[in-house]
């Protein structure tokens, strides 16, 4: 089975860049000032958290217990000398549904973690996941805050 991924990326201008999938996806990765798309080190954490939430729903899914609401926060610690690479990631999978029980929805997080996702068996085996879960969801006057503050913003 030939499953290769192929990309390919247009230098925009400064540090900006246009990466497009085969179907024609596209988004733009900035590590400059500008700011317009994701860092590298950012869209690798999506890559991470988005290979795994698939896995999750579908484990839910096969376990009878759909999610109803699912987030995932993910923050990485980077190293202060070059190449600056991650030796730590800590995902916290936050859901609920009904009938939906934290060791599910643990399980599901650990399986994907462990057996299914390309993307974290790919990293370096040096760089530590730690994988944490929530089963409820948070109150809506909170503003997303679940068991804490979200990681939306802040920098690693």
């Amino acid at each position: 089975m030939n499953d290769s991924v192929h990309i390919d990326i247009d230098h925009l201008d400064d540090h900006a860049f246009r990466s497009i999938n085969r179907s024609g996806t596209d988004l733009i990765l900035d590590g400059g000032a500008s700011r317009r798309g994701f860092k590298p080190t950012e869209l690798l954490l999506a890559a991470l958290g988005g290979c795994s939430g698939i896995d999750v729903v579908d484990i839910m899914r096969k376990k009878r217990q759909p999610l109803s609401h699912y987030r995932i926060e993910i923050e990485g610690h980077r190293a202060d000398t070059h190449p600056r690479r991650f030796h730590s990631i800590t995902v916290r999978h936050i859901g609920c549904g009904p009938g939906v029980t934290e060791e599910a929805l643990r399980q599901a997080a650990t399986l994907s973690h462990e057996r299914y996702c390309s993307v974290g068996a790919s990293l370096n085996s040096e760089v530590r996941i730690e994988v944490r879960v929530v089963a409820t969801w948070p109150d809506p006057d909170r503003a997303g805050a679940a068991g804490g503050e979200p990681l939306r913003g802040r920098e690693p």
